[in-house]
Parts: C-alpha cells; structure tokens; sequence
C-alpha cells in the first residue's frame, strides 16, 4: 500500500514559526518579570541589613548575586538603575552610559517601579547604590566588554572610598574582588597592585573582617599571576588572615599558601594547608577549585613519596580532569622513566597551563629512587650495569651515583662494591622496630586533631540565648 503524506503549505510553515517566536518572546518577558522580582527582594534584603544593622540580611542578598547574575540583560539593568534612582540623580546617567539601548520588544510590557512618589526623591542608600553599580560591573563582564568593565569598577572604587559603613563592608569585599578580576581580563593585574595594598591598610585598620581576608587573597593572586613568591610569601609572614573570615576565602588564603611552599620545597606543609583548603571548600559546588586544589595536593603528595588513593581518581567531578596526573601516578608508583617521560611529552603543555610543571620535573628524582627501591627489593645481587638499564641511564657510573645517594638518604639498606661493580642489598629489617609506625601514627592523630580545632571554631551560637539562661535563673533565686 502506498502511503501519500499532505506537504504543508508555506503559510502553515510562517504560522509556526511566528507562533514559536511568540513563546519565545513571551517566556523571554516572564524570565525578566521574575529577575526584577528577585533583584526587588534582594533590595530588600540589604535595607534589613542596614536598619537592623544584621550583617546575614547582606549575605543572603549576596549569595543569590550567582543566580541573578546569569539572567541580567540590558532591558533588566536599565529598569533596576530607572526604578531606584531618581531622574536628577548624577551617577544614573553615568551607570545608563555602559549600557546598550534595549530592542522595543525586550523586557516587559509595564514598568518597574519599586519607588514611587516621595520614596524616589529620598536619597539611595550607599548600600543599594554600590549593589546595582556592581550589577552592571558583573554584566559588562559577562558579555566580554572588559575595558568597559574596567571603567565601570574604577568609578564604583572611588565610590566605595568616600564612605566609611560597616554595613558596607561584604559588599565592599565582593566589589575588590569583580574589580581585580576586570584587571586580570584585560592583562593588567600589576597595576592595581600598590592599590590593593591601599585598601588592605585601610580594612585592617576599620577591622573590615571580610574585606582584608578578600584583599589579602587578591595580593596572593596577584603575587603568584607574576610568579613572585618571595614577596608572597613575605605578605603571608607579615600579616594575619582574620579568623571569622568566611570558609570560602579561608579556602583561597590556604590554596594559596600550599602553593607558596610547595615551590619552596616545603612539601609537608603545602599538603596539610591543601588538605584544609579541600575541607574549608563548598562540599557539592565549587568544581573548578577544588580540581585546581586536587591536581597540586596530587603533585605534592608524589613529591612526599606517597601514592595517592586510586578512588580519587574515580570521582565523577575529578575522572577527566585528573587523567594526566593518574598517568603520571602510575609511572611514579612504577618506577618507569621511559613512561615518566612519555606522559610529559603528552601532557606537558597542560601541566605548563595548570601552573605545575615545574614541580612535576622534579617528580624525576622520585621515579629513579622508586625504581632504585624496587630493584633493591626483587635482586639481592646486582650489577651496576644491569641497574643503569632498568633505570635508562646513561651509564653505569651514574647509577653508581644514583644508588650511593638512595643508601645515604635512607631509601635502601644496601652496599656497593665498587672493583666489582655491583650492589649488595642488605636483609630487609622488621619495620616495626623503626620509627616509621609512630610517625604514621602521629600524622593521623595530628590530622584528627586539626579537624575537632577547625570544627570547634566553625560552630555559632545565638548571641544572646546565654544571657536570657542566666536572667531567667536569677530570678527564681530572687524570689
């Protein structure tokens, strides 16, 4: 049977296309709706904040800054700078300059107005004037307008110093933040250097908590974009990160500092400070940092002579990503030279862009020394020869070499007789009569021990819920 099918007609086609363009159009309008319906509660938030002088009103305004921030537009921008300010108002017309006039069909149909009659001629609160210049910061950003994005955080700094709020203070820190950031896009980042230092005096000096941990995680950055660790690791010794700084800038400031001494050879700490960065970090956001974090804690622990574990490997969040590390893993663990320098040769411009080939080259040292152990292990006689060929040296005089430093630094129990030119190794001791279990031991206890003092000083209590306890057992006392 022969089966006919109606072609449609080209006005069937245009009656689609219009139609869906319609509900495109008209979802486009809602989202918009409910983006200026949230920017609104958000004000709110902030007015709270500054009445009830309760700094958690401005971190919950400030934590759904994400959220709004992916559905920004011209049209929404335009309408939150002409709901909150005034006609006569000077920096409106500055802010509505970095913004492009929307198409008449964007946005939608009835206005926004938040304040109206005598409320719009009242003066903006600094709170809500620095929270839409940031708004229109993030926006030029996100669309790539960088030196614009510039321009605009240049104003909205010389704002920020001009006033002096405790109310301020989050905002102002989340502001330094988007204001280094334009730097970094459009490569300047070393000439807002002197400035930074400018405001970090500044916030220690008012005790702005969150704003010198910002800042001071801003200087780290800075330092370590331009390879200057000496003078990074001079800022760290000469000033102290507040205590009742937020986890996630208690994150950065310890990412940063196990990256200052894993370049300095310091690599028991730099594992314990990115061990504390991973646990001060968001548990199921903030991917990207911590795959940053766990490609050095990766690099610092083969360089420790430890072999990280292989479930970690096999997080779905790390899986792609740690790829080239588990290569690198397995030819370490080995002792493989030849397959050492093939993940190299593969990865090694990825390495160069995560900022870690210089620590991984000196992983070298550790795949011979792996490999000096596990022939130490398999033969009890051996040639110096025949360990210049398993290891692919050169020739057996620099074995000779190699083997005579693992002896000295402790890595084998062996001898060399040199007239005849092999190694000799020595009976395996009992391990348990060395010192090793009680260092494990105690690095385990240490650890547990960090965790309980990091919890003990995470926990709040209501702030006045004890004084209430002790009036209310006071008076029966009375009576």
């Amino acid at each position: 049977m022969q089966l006919t099918m109606a072609k449609e007609s080209p006005k069937d086609v245009e009656m689609k296309e219009a139609d869906s363009a319609a509900t495109t159009e008209q979802g486009k309008k809602e989202t918009d709706l409910i983006t200026l319906e949230d920017i609104k509660d958000q004000v709110k938030h902030i007015e709270k904040a500054v009445a009830t002088k309760e700094p958690r009103f401005m971190l919950r305004a400030l934590r759904s800054l994400l959220p709004i921030r992916r559905r920004l537009n011209a049209t929404i921008i335009r309408k939150v700078i002409g709901g909150y300010f005034s006609p006569t108002y000077a920096p409106k017309d500055v802010l509505l300059s970095f913004i492009e006039e929307p198409m008449e069909t964007d946005g939608p149909g009835t206005p926004f107005r938040p304040r109206s009659g005598k409320a719009l001629a009242l003066p903006v609160l600094p709170e809500l004037e620095v929270y839409i210049h940031l708004l229109v910061v993030l926006y030029l950003l996100d669309l790539g307008r960088n030196k614009e994005a510039v321009k605009c955080s240049d104003l909205l700094m010389d704002k920020l110093q001009t006033h002096n709020r405790r109310s301020l203070d989050q905002l102002s820190a989340k502001a330094y933040f988007y204001h280094s950031r334009a730097y970094e896009m459009v490569g300047k980042l070393d000439k807002i250097r002197s400035f930074l230092h400018a405001r970090l005096r500044t916030a220690t000096l008012r005790h702005n908590d969150e704003g010198t941990a910002q800042l001071l995680n801003l200087l780290l950055r800075n330092y370590l974009h331009y390879n200057l660790y000496d003078q990074a690791d001079k800022l760290v010794a000469k000033s102290t990160f507040p205590e009742l700084a937020s986890n996630n800038e208690w994150a950065r400031f310890l990412y940063y500092i196990g990256r200052i001494k894993a370049i300095q050879l310091e690599y028991s700490e730099a594992h314990k400070h990115l061990v504390q960065a991973l646990r001060k970090a968001p548990q199921h956001t903030a991917v990207g940092f911590k795959q940053t974090v766990n490609k050095l804690a990766v690099t610092v622990e083969l360089l420790l002579g430890d072999i990280p574990d292989r479930l970690l490997f096999r997080q779905p969040q790390l899986r792609k990503t740690l790829y080239p590390y588990f290569q690198l893993t397995q030819a370490v663990r080995a002792g493989n030279l030849a397959r050492f320098n093939e993940v190299l040769e593969n990865f090694g411009s990825k390495f160069q862009s995560e900022d870690t080939y210089t620590l991984i080259i000196r992983l070298r040292h550790n795949v011979i020394k792996t490999g000096v152990r596990m022939i130490n292990l398999s033969y009890s006689r051996i040639s110096l020869a025949n360990v210049a060929q398993k290891l692919q040296l050169d020739s057996p005089e620099d074995a000779e070499f190699i083997v005579a430093k693992a002896i000295r630094d402790g890595v084998i129990e062996a001898t060399i007789d040199h007239e005849k030119g092999y190694v000799q190794s020595k009976e395996n001791i009992d391990i348990y009569s060395t010192r090793e279990p009680m260092n494990a031991f105690h690095q385990r206890i240490t650890f547990c021990l960090d965790v309980h003092n990091s919890s003990v000083k995470a926990m709040r209590f209501p702030p006045k819920s004890y004084n209430k306890d002790l009036e209310s057992a006071e008076i029966p006392s009375d009576k």
